[in-house]
């Protein structure tokens, strides 16, 4: 029994820490299968981070700070669409500049509305436990003791999957990324599909920075995604720009950090600095032996000049 406890906790640790990642890793999607290059995600999920933290410090209700930060990460999203997009700024560049912007802006603001940089006590959201399902063996905790974050994730994966290969939308999206051309010429806006699948992908990423401020730890702390905007990156690509693919990588690497920190709790003579490199590793594995298996959208990164 023990040993059951142990791994359910262990498995419901990792759905934990890898709910971020697929939030941030569906967003890219969504940008990426557009044909725009999202960098930009380590912001975005920053961005999400201290404006629902913010928003439920000042008002106590942390479903509109839900809301802001959908609304910030949109404004992120539509900034970075604007520099693509409109302005053709390199698409890399752009993504980075963002990332700078969104650390360097939260962590000041942070100190002026927290005293001194994080929020403690914030009002979080509790998981919704389900009579009877709860308290199955294993798949009951992970399962049937979710937040409601959790289970609007597992929607939008079924959703965007559904979207993406069995509609006409989805079908023009996948055409922005793979030949905008085409699209182009049967009448439909290359910018206009490219700015909203941006938008969207802020709205995504910053939900999965919500969900670290107010599930995950229920406080902000400065620099608290800690380069998982990069692991979800490294998600979407294992993932082979698939929303289940990429929600699966991310729960891959939510799992090796997740084991990362039981092994330090277990007190294993092992240097904790090589246990943090742990989820940065085999993502960086993860990469190298997909660099040729998994191909880009055709299209992604190369701005579009729109046909007169």
């Amino acid at each position: 029994m023990t040993n059951l406890t142990f791994f359910t906790d262990y498995l419901a640790a990792s759905i934990r820490l890898a709910v971020p990642l697929a939030f941030a890793a569906l967003g890219g999607m969504y940008s990426e299968r557009g044909g725009v290059l999202n960098i930009a995600l380590e912001g975005m999920l920053l961005t999400g981070a201290f404006t629902s933290a913010a928003a439920t410090f000042y008002t106590g209700n942390p479903w509109l700070g839900v809301l802001s930060a959908v609304v910030a990460g949109g404004m992120v999203g539509l900034l970075h669409a604007f520099l693509c997009v409109s302005l053709q700024v390199n698409q890399l560049v752009s993504g980075l500049a963002i990332n700078l912007v969104a650390a360097g802006l939260t962590s000041f603001l942070a100190r002026l509305v927290f005293n001194g940089g994080s929020a403690q006590k914030l009002a979080g959201i509790a998981a919704i436990r389900i009579p009877g399902f709860a308290n199955i063996p294993l798949i009951g905790e992970l399962l049937f003791q979710q937040d409601i974050v959790v289970y609007l994730l597992i929607f939008l994966i079924v959703f965007s999957t559904y979207f993406l290969f069995h509609t006409s939308p989805g079908l023009t999206l996948r055409a922005m990324g793979e030949y905008p051309q085409a699209a182009d010429t049967a009448g439909i806006s290359v910018s206009k599909v490219r700015y909203l699948a941006v938008v969207v992908s802020g709205c995504l990423a910053s939900l999965g920075g919500a969900y670290l401020s107010l599930v995950q730890v229920k406080y902000f702390a400065e620099g608290m995604t800690a380069g998982k905007g990069f692991i979800a990156i490294a998600a979407l690509i294992f993932g082979k720009w698939h929303p289940v693919g990429s929600s699966l990588a991310s729960l891959l690497f939510g799992a090796t950090e997740a084991l990362q920190l039981r092994i330090q709790a277990l007190g294993i003579n092992i240097p904790y600095q090589f246990l943090i490199m742990l989820p940065y590793v085999v993502a960086l594995l993860a990469l190298v032996g997909l660099i040729r298996k998994s191909p880009p959208p055709a299209a992604l990164g190369i701005p579009y000049q729109q046909q007169k």
